[in-house]
């Protein structure tokens, strides 16, 4: 175990010291963290200013939790002082005698809107006629956080993605420049194959792992910091949680089998086409976890989430989408954590019989078939 140890340290602190690594542990910060504001920026105003002159004050819904936003209204006493104030940008429109509305170029179309229904209800309340408005009622524990869930899934999968492509990647990069390098012969001298292996994915892991609970803290923080975390559905932590664990069974089983086909080559340009599979599998795993943020209890997601290794992105997001029973949760994990078991030893296999044929791209089969 010494010998893991050792070479997860060297991986660590090798790879945490380079440009590299920290411009792009910034750069997705930065990402996450407006991906995170993007549905307040576009969410419009949480409040406007109207000016009036010779009008009297519409009855406009008060802000509240997924309501209309405020108005704050400001009187004038003439239409020029109210057009100068609009040009000056003390107030967002002006509402002149209640039958027009100026305003400084492009009208706020949420502010229109709001408006014109506010002049409507009060010419109807005018001519004597009284409409009860709609009750809205979400039913269901979920209702009131869906579109919040599936908001924080798809940011979710994001992460998820960027990670899980990533970081395997590293590790048959470095394997295959070890194996080119002859390096690994003088690492096999000290340690066996597979404490060099299973040091290698761990310690690549734990810089990815360091990456995502960044990540995620960045993000949290954008949300509590933007009065974002107000929506956020209950059991949040939970979530995750669930995200960490999910992106340590998924990292493993990706890592691994990258290690596995990076030990058949001896040049790093090769690393691309062998991994070819792993990629094109990781891209099928990314469509079906976007899918399943939109429709988490479908058929489609339900079963994708239950079958490694597109469960390890899948699950996750369907957890934060929507309420999962349980008992999916577990035995959806137990899967995924037996795959990886058989992955590893599937593997460490390949591994201990390619690493060290040099030369030509070894067929997978030949290492198979060899003893």
């Amino acid at each position: 175990m010494n010998g893991v140890l050792l070479v997860a340290g060297r991986e660590i602190r090798t790879r945490v010291r380079t440009k590299g690594f920290i411009i792009g542990l910034a750069v997705t910060v930065v990402l996450i963290a407006g991906i995170t504001l993007l549905p307040k920026l576009l969410g419009g105003a949480d409040s406007y200013t109207v000016g009036l002159v010779s009008s009297h004050r519409l009855r406009v819904p008060a802000a509240q939790e997924g309501g209309a936003p405020s108005i704050e209204w400001k009187e004038y006493a003439d239409e020029a002082a109210a057009r100068r104030a609009v040009l000056d940008e003390d107030v967002d429109a002006v509402l002149v005698g209640d039958t027009r509305v100026l305003s400084k170029g492009t009208f706020d179309e949420r502010l229109g809107l709001l408006l014109q229904s506010a002049h409507r209800e009060a010419q109807i309340s005018a001519a004597g006629v009284r409409i009860m408005p709609l009750s809205m009622e979400p039913i269901g524990a979920d209702a009131r956080y869906r579109e919040t869930r599936a908001n924080v899934a798809f940011v979710l999968v994001l992460i998820l993605f960027m990670l899980m492509v990533q970081t395997p990647t590293m590790v048959a990069m470095g394997v295959a420049e070890e194996k080119g390098s002859r390096i690994v012969e003088i690492l096999l001298t000290s340690v066996r194959p597979w404490q060099l292996l299973g040091g290698k994915v761990i310690g690549l892991g734990a810089i990815g792992l360091i990456s995502l609970v960044v990540v995620l803290a960045a993000g949290l923080t954008t949300a509590f910091a933007s009065g974002l975390a107000a929506d956020f559905p209950p059991g949040l932590a939970g979530i995750v949680a669930g995200v960490v664990v999910w992106f340590v069974l998924g990292y493993a089983f990706f890592a691994v089998l990258a290690a596995m086909l990076g030990s058949l080559v001896s040049r790093q340009e090769e690393v691309g086409p062998v991994l070819t599979p792993v990629t094109t599998t990781m891209f099928v795993v990314y469509g079906l976890a976007t899918y399943a943020t939109r429709e988490p209890t479908g058929l489609v997601s339900t079963i994708a989430s239950f079958v490694p290794p597109f469960s390890a992105m899948v699950m996750p997001v369907r957890a934060a989408a929507a309420d999962i029973p349980v008992w999916q949760v577990v035995i959806s994990t137990v899967v995924m954590a037996a795959a990886v078991a058989g992955m590893v030893r599937f593997a460490g296999y390949i591994y201990q019989r390619a690493v060290l044929r040099t030369g030509a791209r070894v067929r997978l089969r030949e290492v198979i078939g060899s003893r």
